[in-house]
């Protein structure tokens, strides 16, 4: 597809998974706070629920954009 080298598949893998996991986790991170004093509790129950919903999403979407990935890249020849 774009023809980026076979050896930078790991990072195409980590740009897309990190996008699909923060853009998941930013959404439930941005639901409205109760205030600036709570803000750490806030934080700490946000973040627990962004990865109890996270763990699940890469688990299933791991192979998939791992291939993606692959779709992506392609061999180098002559390495």
């Amino acid at each position: 597809m774009l023809g980026i080298p076979r050896r930078y598949s790991h990072f195409v893998f980590g740009v897309i998974q990190s996008g699909l996991t923060s853009l998941i986790a930013a959404g439930i991170a941005s639901l409205p706070a109760d205030g600036a004093m709570l803000f750490v509790r806030h934080w700490m129950v946000t973040w627990l629920i962004a990865w109890a919903a996270m763990l699940p999403v890469v688990l299933l979407a791991a192979p998939a954009i791992r291939a993606f990935s692959l779709r992506l890249t392609r061999e180098e020849r002559g390495a």
